[in-house]
């Protein structure tokens, strides 16, 4: 039977039957009506609502809440400003293919298109940046939106779905039918789960006759929980496997057919081989600029399977031989069961050489650890970090301490969470805040920079006011770091403003006027024993780490260049394993003679 309600009740009655159990938000006049309810519901505690000191905090909360759990992330937001600045953490989710339900109050029905009082149009705002949208006209409508909302937010691809609710739809009452989750079906909206089976029978057969193979595996690996099904695949075929940013824990990094990331910060033995490969398996990855470099060059020997639930990104960037539109985990799945049905052998011993290349490579560019007798580096930070805390969650601002993060860190599933697509500044604290408030029992860490930790400095009073244990890590170098080695490396070393030693608060004592424990660590000799602080202090900590200010994130492929073409590797290999420099008789380009390939212009060597 129907009963009298609200449309603010409707929606919270919805929101707890989707399993909502935390909202990140801030309110305001056109949202109260839904706060005056909430507070019902967090009296009886039912949910609990954290009060954020802005409102982009609350979006990268709920962002990182998502990405840690695989749950739907909530936010809560009111109208005009209030709205506006939730677009950031929105395009954050967006990019990352998050899923989300972001709820904004706005001006009452009669007012809207009135230029009212705190009224954006943030429908408009947001349709580029979102799954799908909607405004709320009716409250008799708010169930279903918001059982709609869920739905779409949480299957296909993933991403965020925004719901406007005028401020009289909250107030007005309706006899209110409740909507069940799994209930609603969308004429039109039929994501494709499983694979064609004649392409995945291709798709195995290329994978049979594959001398040099490359698992490419991107965030969709991460997104449809396909880590056990991957590594069953690479260890059947013997298949090296290398990760993107957002793929980061879909593959054990401590395997030994793992060659950790790719792309413009990856190791130099993914980037070799991902050139080298003749066979490359994309697994919910998008050819990112970021990982590709110069994309005719990038796997330009290989022929490509590319996995993926968005029919959109397949052939968007690189055409495959083999498409696979379907739930990653899914198709893998069937892969696996083909391969079992068919019975014959995988014969991974045709990979031997390919893999001892591989480790070749390996041996000779390692990743470098630069250790200094009167200061820290970055790189030892990250390191001790993990020596201490492997299996913490670990958030990170944007920028060199981003990829030195994601360089030495070795996460399982879920246990990464960084901005990669939109490459969000002030990301990682409040990201930080959503992991441990949904995972309470956890250690969670969040590796910031000096320059993005200020995007979002505020969010301290958030986690003193709950007691939300984050344990925030700047790495200090007195510079927009990132910004600083690209002026270094490409505009003459003109460094326009990016110099942020001038007007560098005192992170202890901010840490402390919000009641934050703060520390700073500045010898290397202290960084052993202040990481076990950090770890141990039972609150949240913000630990200011002066490292080397000079030190830069290598290697680096150069924009508009071949994976091979990294900087600041060693100009010759480290041992006598590999032969020796060689120029290529077309267009005169240096490589090394273990590559079949040129780098530059593709002429077989």
């Amino acid at each position: 039977m129907s009963t009298p309600k609200s449309g603010a009740f409707a929606l919270m009655d919805s929101l707890k039957r989707h399993g909502v159990e935390h909202i990140f938000g801030y309110p305001g006049g056109a949202i109260l009506p839904i706060y005056d309810e909430l507070y019902r519901w967090e009296a009886r505690g039912e949910i609990q609502h954290i009060l954020v000191r802005h409102e982009q905090g609350a979006a990268h909360a709920a962002d990182g809440y998502a990405r840690a759990t695989g749950k739907v992330g909530v936010c809560f937001g009111t109208s005009g400003p209030g709205a506006t600045n939730l677009v950031t953490g929105i395009a954050t989710a967006h990019m990352d293919s998050i899923p989300m339900v972001i709820i904004t109050g706005q001006v009452p029905r009669a007012a809207i298109g009135s230029d009212a009082f705190q009224e954006t149009d943030i429908y408009g705002i947001t349709l580029p940046i979102v799954k799908h949208s909607y405004v709320v006209r009716d409250p008799k409508d708010m169930a279903w939106i918001i059982a709609e909302a869920f739905h779409i937010a949480s299957t296909g691809r993933p991403g965020p779905v925004l719901v406007d609710i005028p401020k009289d739809v909250g107030l007005e009452e309706f006899d209110y039918v409740p909507v069940e989750p799994g209930t609603v079906k969308l004429a039109g909206y039929r994501p494709t789960v499983k694979g064609n089976p004649r392409q995945i029978n291709q798709a195995l057969n290329l994978i049979r006759e594959s001398k040099r193979p490359l698992l490419y595996v991107g965030g969709g690996a991460i997104a449809s929980a396909a880590h056990d099904e991957l590594q069953q695949l690479a260890e059947i075929f013997q298949i090296p496997v290398t990760t993107t940013l957002m793929g980061k824990g879909a593959f054990d990094e401590n395997h030994p057919l793992s060659v950790s990331m790719l792309g413009m910060h990856g190791t130099a033995y993914a980037n070799f081989a991902v050139t080298e490969c003749d066979l490359l398996i994309a697994v919910g990855a998008r050819f990112d600029d970021r990982v590709t470099g110069k994309l005719d060059t990038f796997a330009s020997h290989a022929q490509v399977i590319h996995i993926d639930i968005d029919p959109a990104e397949v052939g968007k960037n690189r055409a495959p031989q083999v498409p696979i539109v379907g739930d990653v985990k899914l198709v893998l799945n069937d892969l696996l069961r083909r391969y079992e049905e068919q019975g014959i052998p995988a014969q991974p011993q045709q990979t031997k050489e390919w893999l001892a290349r591989i480790n070749r490579w390996r041996e000779e560019y390692p990743l470098q650890v630069s250790h200094y007798p009167d200061r820290i580096s970055p790189q030892e930070v990250v390191v001790e970090l993990h020596r201490q805390a492997p299996n913490a969650y670990y958030t990170t601002d944007v920028g060199q301490h981003q990829m030195w993060a994601a360089q030495f860190l070795k996460n399982g599933p879920r246990r990464w969470i960084s901005s990669g697509g939109l490459g969000t500044m002030g990301y990682g604290m409040p990201a930080a805040m959503g992991v441990k408030v949904a995972l309470p029992n956890e250690q969670v860490i969040c590796v910031a920079g000096d320059a993005s930790i200020q995007m979002n400095i505020q969010e301290l009073g958030t986690l003193a006011h709950y007691g939300i244990n984050v344990k925030t890590v700047i790495l200090n170098n007195g510079w927009l770091g990132m910004v600083r080695q690209w002026q270094e490396a490409f505009y003459g070393e003109r460094y326009s403003s990016s110099d942020m030693e001038v007007g560098m608060p005192d992170f202890v004592k901010l840490a402390e006027a919000y009641g934050v424990k703060g520390m700073q660590v500045t010898n290397p000799e202290q960084l052993e024993d202040a990481i076990a602080e950090i770890l141990a202090h039972d609150g949240p900590v913000l630990a200011d780490i002066r490292v080397n200010k000079d030190e830069n994130c290598y290697p680096m492929v150069a924009p508009g260049k071949s994976n091979a073409q990294m900087i600041g590797l060693p100009e010759r290999p480290k041992s006598d394993i590999v032969a020796e420099i060689i120029y290529c008789s077309n267009c005169g380009a240096k490589t090394i003679s273990t590559h079949n390939f040129c780098p530059e212009c593709g002429t077989k060597l």
